[in-house]
């Protein structure tokens, strides 16, 4: 796979506590997302995160992982939802921090057994880019079959 680079941009206004900004792709793909400090910690009123934004990520990273190893054991998925809740807490003597990501799976795919399928996601969680990043970072990763 060749090295693949990609942007996003954020424009802030005010301080920390008051302020707030929005967050855009370079690629347009989503543009002026607002969030501020409250919809990080509190009730986001439809505006956006960075854990948020890191959630998706990983939750997009994962899925694709999967399909992938799918495809690789001849059982493709007809239908695939995956979610992910990012978790950041305080951590003693190092402020907040991303602790963990509980990444959910529901999947439609014939032809695979309980077994099998375990091994596959046990694959597609170590072939998610995402989750490996997570994990050397010291995040707990947890993938479960809703």
């Amino acid at each position: 796979m060749p090295r693949i680079e990609r942007s996003a941009n954020v424009v802030w206004d005010g301080n920390v506590a008051r302020g707030s900004g929005t967050i855009s792709a370079e690629t347009g793909a989503f543009t002026g997302m607002p969030y501020t400090l409250a919809s990080r910690i509190g009730n986001p009123e439809g505006k956006t995160s960075p854990e948020e934004l890191l959630a998706a990520a990983t939750a997009g990273c994962f899925t694709m992982s999967l399909g992938s190893e799918l495809v690789h054991d001849g059982t493709p998925a007809g239908h695939l939802e995956v979610g992910c809740t990012i978790v950041m807490d305080e951590v003693p003597d190092e402020g907040h921090q991303i602790v963990g990501a509980q990444i959910r799976v529901h999947a439609d795919v014939d032809g695979i057994t309980d077994e099998g399928f375990a091994g596959t996601l046990e694959r597609a969680e170590q072939g998610c880019a995402f989750a490996t990043l997570l994990r050397k970072a010291g995040a707990s990763v947890e993938v479960s079959v809703v």
